[in-house]
């Protein structure tokens, strides 16, 4: 289910040029040089959410390193949508029910040297706030497969309420990337959840700070959470 390449096929260069067209002339984005992963580095890639196509801006970031996001499996696969993301190897999350299967899978390629990215809110921001109440899932990820994990900020991607509206609107975007966060000093602690909550808000204030307001304090989602054994 959660098979991945370690290069481009085909398809994805020609995909990869056409977003390289959308982020840099339709969506005017400034994205940083510097990319902090070097090839073969596992790694968890976290961000605010403000459009359907922030992913589109990280990877260009990303370079030639694709980024497997976890997507709310709300298209079939059999739509063209539904194609897009198997294309591009993101991992389907069922918004039902509390299947573990993406996150160890998302575990499996960040072990392989693959970097998996989440949106810790979970959903598109449409609040003034910086950020919805959070979830816990990539700092779980990172533990368990002892990898750092990397703040990004993005602020200026067009949204519209249909998925596919913002690649035609026309925008001014600029992406943050944070310094990668290591937690190898909590390596083995990862059924631990108050301290995987701490992690998560440590993690997302690093966020908050790529955006200027180091005084914004997140907020975990839900309670009585646990980890999986």
């Amino acid at each position: 289910m959660f098979g991945f390449r370690s290069r481009y096929s085909l398809r994805q260069w020609c995909f990869y040029y056409f977003n390289q067209f959308l982020v840099r002339v339709v969506w005017r984005a400034k994205v940083p040089k510097h990319w902090p992963f070097a090839e073969g580095q596992g790694g968890v890639v976290i961000c605010n959410h403000l459009s359907s196509v922030d992913p589109c801006v990280i990877q260009v970031a990303a370079r030639k390193r694709l980024v497997h996001w976890l997507v709310a499996q709300i298209y079939s696969p059999e739509t063209l949508i539904g194609r897009m993301m198997a294309l591009f190897e993101t991992i389907p999350v069922r918004r039902e029910g509390n299947d573990v299967s993406p996150l160890k899978g998302a575990i499996r390629m960040a072990q392989a040297g693959h970097l998996v990215g989440f949106f810790p809110e979970g959903s598109i921001n449409t609040t003034d706030d910086l950020m919805q109440p959070i979830r816990p899932g990539a700092i779980v990820v990172a533990l368990r497969a002892k990898v750092p994990v990397l703040p990004c900020y993005i602020e200026g991607t067009p949204y519209h309420k249909t998925l596919w509206r913002p690649v035609f609107m026309r925008a001014r975007v600029r992406l943050r990337v944070g310094d990668p966060i290591d937690l190898s000093p909590y390596h083995g602690q990862h059924k631990d959840s108050e301290l995987i909550a701490r992690l998560t808000v440590d993690c997302v204030r690093e966020i908050a700070k790529l955006a200027g307001q180091n005084d914004f304090e997140p907020q975990i989602a839900g309670r009585g959470w646990k980890t999986w054994q």
